[in-house]
């Protein structure tokens, strides 16, 4: 495990640090076919990492005919469960030998702290990876009652070549969300990561060659959204896409599927999550802890970040006392140093975006409580801002960076109506010491998941995804996911009786 406590500890895994900069087509490291390529940098300092292969559709047809011809093959669809199991474990046991430069690489290219890439985004990619792994010979299929007159099968087949379009916000976990399953069912897959943060996707489909992949059956595309995400999803050889990513480009999956082979589409989109609490919530100190978990880890760029604070009337100045009790064990700065919690913006478009709100909420007249300012580079202040209504565009647009807002209300009724008053339905958080407000709550809030009394979003076992505008078609995470990466086939076998 990392031996990672300071700064300077991080900046000798730096120095030690290979960039793999081209795409990974059909089992080995390809310039892009146009020659061109594409800057990758570090977005707390603005340094260039490396130039990237810029591809386009010339290869993304490469990749999708390298993964076609793999799985028509059968080097890995029809390769036995226990084998494929031993080559995803054998993968994840490279990747623990690589936990520390993983995580600082994961740092370096998305402004991550690399305390949380040590904690979290590491461990648990390589924890979804074995999850899937053992999963391979545990899942069964079916027959079904049908009478001694027949036989009926009923069996999961992959699905075929599968295009895993992924954000920049968690490239790792994101990542193993996808290929995780995908794999496990047997299917070969073509991956485009954000431009912004490709550099751990390269390194994983190099650890997984080397575990035992078979050529083309892992494949990542790197480039622009335009210039290979389009074509992923406009393919006619590609079976499905999974996409995870903001709304607007949701929906244009869905057209590019429309308009191509009416290929499935699982969507897993924005969000806009409220944390509701009750006035009988226990221990607040501890309510407050989880508020601000739910709003700030990774910069508040995160879909499932409970960015809404609903809290009864009652109870809202202990509570936002106690919150500024503990903002300042959220130190921001560089986020390769091990003592900070935030890192920067992903990019400095998208610290415009952020920093743009806070000018709303002055505009709009709103308490800036907490925070509110910007600061050297693309750094955005955790920020807390009262008095947010309905009719603001904090409350109801997703603003993707470290700003909690605030939001009072007098009953469960208009806590459960201000919940759901989203064009989203991802996530939610509802704090309370009664059991019962508890199951009446999670049941009346219209979200893929609600947690009590904590924030979260489950673990390996438990699926993840939305209601309304933030999910379509499926799930990440659990036995479920394997559902969206697999087609059903019924088998009839006709058993006439024995001759007299």
């Amino acid at each position: 495990m990392s031996q990672i406590q300071t700064l300077n500890d991080v900046a000798a895994v730096v120095q030690g640090l290979k960039f793999a900069d081209k795409a990974f087509i059909n089992g080995r490291f390809v310039a892009a076919a146009s020659g061109k390529t594409l800057p990758t940098t570090n977005p707390a300092t603005g340094d260039k990492l490396a130039d990237l292969a810029a591809c386009d559709i010339t290869d993304v047809n490469s990749a999708v005919d390298a993964a076609r011809a793999a799985f028509d093959a059968g080097s890995w669809s029809q390769l036995p469960p226990g084998e494929r199991k031993a080559v995803l474990l054998k993968l994840a046991a490279l990747m623990e030998q690589e936990v520390t430069e993983l995580a600082v690489l994961e740092s370096l290219d998305s402004g991550k702290p690399v305390s949380e890439c040590l904690a979290v985004d590491v461990p648990e990619t390589i924890h979804i990876i074995k999850w899937y792994a053992e999963a391979i010979d545990k899942l069964y299929d079916h027959t079904a009652p049908v009478g001694n007159g027949a036989m009926a099968l009923v069996v999961r087949e992959p699905i075929g070549v599968v295009g895993c379009v992924l954000p920049w916000n968690f490239p790792l976990l994101m990542l193993a969300w996808k290929i995780g399953p995908a794999l496990a069912a047997g299917c070969s897959v073509v991956v485009k990561p954000a431009e912004q943060t490709s550099l751990t996707s390269l390194r994983v489909a190099e650890l997984a060659f080397e575990a035992g992949v078979p050529a083309g059956v892992l494949n990542i595309v790197t480039g622009t959204g335009k210039d290979v995400g389009e074509p992923i999803g406009l393919h006619a050889d590609i079976d499905m896409v999974s996409f995870t990513g903001s709304t607007a480009t949701g929906r244009r999956f869905l057209h590019y599927s429309a308009d191509s082979n009416l290929k499935k589409v699982v969507l897993e989109c924005g969000g806009k999550n409220p944390a509701v609490v009750f006035d009988d919530a226990e221990d607040l100190a501890t309510v407050a802890g989880h508020v601000l978990n739910g709003a700030f880890w990774n910069m508040g760029e995160n879909c499932s970040a409970t960015s809404r604070l609903l809290v009864q009337e009652g109870v809202k100045d202990r509570l936002l006392a106690l919150i500024a009790e503990q903002i300042g064990s959220w130190p921001m700065g560089n986020p390769l140093d091990p003592e900070n919690r935030l890192g920067t913006m992903i990019s400095a478009d998208h610290f415009s975006k952020v920093s743009g709100y806070l000018e709303t909420a002055r505009q709009e007249g709103l308490r800036i409580v907490q925070g509110g300012d910007t600061e050297n580079g693309i750094y955005v202040q955790p920020t807390v801002i009262d008095g947010v209504t309905p009719q603001s565009a904090l409350f109801r647009e997703e603003i993707f960076g470290p700003v909690l807002c605030i939001t009072t209300f007098k009953t469960e009724a208009e806590a459960i109506a201000l919940a759901n008053d989203t064009p989203y339905g991802l996530a939610a958080s509802v704090y309370t010491g009664k059991l019962n407000r508890a199951i009446r709550v999670s049941r009346a809030v219209r979200a893929g998941t609600v947690t009590v009394n904590c924030f979260g979003e489950g673990d390996a076992t438990t699926p993840f995804g939305g209601y309304k505008q933030s999910g379509f078609g499926g799930r990440d995470k659990s036995a479920f996911a394997l559902d969206q990466y697999t087609e059903l086939k019924t088998i009839w076998i006709d058993v006439p009786g024995a001759d007299s």
